[in-house]
Parts: C-alpha cells; structure tokens; sequence
C-alpha cells in the first residue's frame, strides 16, 4: 500500500509538471524543442501511470516491460532531439539581449547627443547674444568716461568697465565649459590640457597628466562622453576627496583606449548614496553609450582608482 502511495504521488507530481510544461508553450513562440519536451514529461507521468496499473492489477511482467520500454524509448528520443533544439530558444534569447543593449546603447548616446546640442546652443546663444550687449555696454562707457571730467565719476566708469571685464571673461568661461571649442577644433588630449590648466591656481592640488594621443582624433561623441566624464571625475576630486595629487594617464595602442585616473584624496565607500552624489551612475550610463567599461575602486582613506577601457577604438 505505502509503495502505491509513494507512486500515486509521483504521478500526480509528474502531471503537475508536464501541466506547466504545456502551459508554458505558448510563451516560446510554439517552439519546437519544448513541444517535445513537453510531450516527454507527458509520457514520464504515462510511463508511471502503466506500471502503476500493472502492479496493481498483476498483469504479466513481459508485458509490463514491453510497454515501460517502449514508453522509455520514446521519452528519451524526444528528450535528446527536444535537448538538442533547445538552444534554438537561448539563441532568441541572446537576439533578444542584443537588441535591447544595443536600443539603451542608442538611447544613451541620443540622450547624450540631445544634452550636447542643448550645450552648443546655450553656448552660442550665451556668446552671440549677451557677449555683443557687454561689448556695447563696455564702449558706450568708454566714450561717456573721455566726456566726464569730475574724478570721482570717471572713478565710477572706471570700475564699471572693470566689473564688464570680468562679466565678458566669465561669459567666455562659461560658454567653453558648456562647449568647449578646443574639443571640437583640437581634440582631446588639449582639451583636457587646456582644462587643468584652468585649475592651476589651486596651489593645493597638484595634477600630473599623461598620454600618447597628442595626434588621435576619434569620434566627436567618443570625445565629448571622455572629456565630460574625466572633468567630472576632477571636480569630484576637489570638491570631496580633500587630495593632494591627482595623476590622469591615457593610453591609445591597438585600438584600445585606456584612461586610468587616481587620487590620493579620502575616498569612500562605493555604495548607493555615493553612485547618487557622485553622479557614478551617469559617468557610467556615458561610458556604456560609446561601448565601453568603466569601473571604480576606493577605500576610505587610500584615494580612489577609475579606469576606462574602450575596445575597438578606430582613430580619424
């Protein structure tokens, strides 16, 4: 009695199974190798259900061996050519994955593109727009200054035209940050140059820049993502890290472009809080755009290392 029990509940498992098996067929596309799997776990609970019957009922062990081996038979021919299908349903899976990485590449590189065009359009407008209007407001005052002989209000024009000054150089600064011209006519290694070198005056911080790329020009969205992502990495350092030394080295050979940044600031621990504050999360969306890897490693009080790696990397 316990070993018809023991083999009742088997078939009823057995049933269960080839019930979601089946079930299951619609969502594989009416794939061929699950049918037949599908069939096998049906003839599986069969199988049992015969040899259940016969021990039951005391027929012949010849035939109960016959139909057991031949229900066998089949199983396992439907199993092996259901197995050796099968892959057909990891090879649409991997299809599958291809695309959709290759539509959130699209989208990331669209959103970058959209956010670049938003840039040299405010920069443009910033520079032909206001930049003309203090031209204007720096000469109206210079005429009024030659025309004014009371010290002390030609003293008031005098700084006036200083405080222009400094409004058209801030002007400037802010329309290069927004798009730097020097990426776009010179590339990225004195892009990158011309931006330390606006950080000189930080007597604090010293930032040793290397690369052998002074001649590459790649791609201007390849460019653009590098340049803005090693800037951030930069002004993370200074407003977080509390560093000393900053060392950039970027290395082109065999069409892979490496980029190794490290500082010997606090550093952190890389946790969800970090990836928000420290914009990781969208340094890392940037890289993943042009097809490349990013990854970050840092310890409290030991500085932090960042390296970028882009394979297949073709030079213009």
């Amino acid at each position: 009695m316990f070993y018809i029990i023991l083999r009742s509940i088997s078939i009823i498992l057995q049933c269960i199974a080839a019930f979601f098996a089946f079930s299951l067929i619609k969502r594989t596309k009416f794939n061929a190798s699950w049918i037949l799997i599908s069939i096998a776990f049906l003839l599986i609970a069969l199988r049992s259900t015969f040899d259940l019957f016969y021990s039951i009922s005391n027929e012949s062990v010849e035939a109960q061996s016959i139909t057991s081996i031949s229900l066998s038979v089949v199983i396992a021919l439907l199993t092996c050519i259901g197995s050796f299908f099968i892959r057909k349903i990891f090879d649409l899976q991997q299809r599958i994955d291809d695309i959709r990485k290759k539509n959130e590449s699209q989208l990331f590189a669209a959103i970058i593109r959209t956010e670049e065009h938003e840039r040299l359009r405010f920069a443009k407008e910033l520079h032909d727009g206001l930049g003309p209007v203090l031209s204007s407001i720096k000469m109206i005052l210079s005429a009024l200054n030659q025309s004014v002989e009371n010290s002390e209000n030609k003293e008031i024009i005098q700084k006036t035209n200083f405080v222009i000054d400094e409004a058209i150089i801030t002007l400037k600064e802010i329309s290069n940050k927004l798009s730097p011209h020097i990426l776009t006519n010179f590339g990225l290694e004195k892009a990158l140059r011309n931006f330390i070198d606006t950080l000189r005056y930080n007597k604090t911080l010293s930032i040793d820049f290397q690369s052998n790329i002074p001649k590459f020009r790649f791609e201007s969205s390849i460019e653009t993502v590098l340049y803005r992502v090693v800037c951030e990495l930069i002004s993370n350092t200074i407003r977080h890290a509390q560093a000393q030394q900053i060392a950039i080295v970027i290395r082109y050979d065999n069409q892979r472009l490496t980029i190794d940044y490290t500082d010997d600031g606090i550093g952190f621990q890389i946790d969800t809080q970090h990836y928000t504050s420290m914009g990781i999360s969208n340094m890392q969306s940037r890289i993943k755009s042009i097809h490349g890897t990013i990854d970050f490693e840092s310890h409290k009080n030991k500085g932090i290392r960042v390296r970028i790696i882009i394979d297949n990397l073709p030079t213009q």
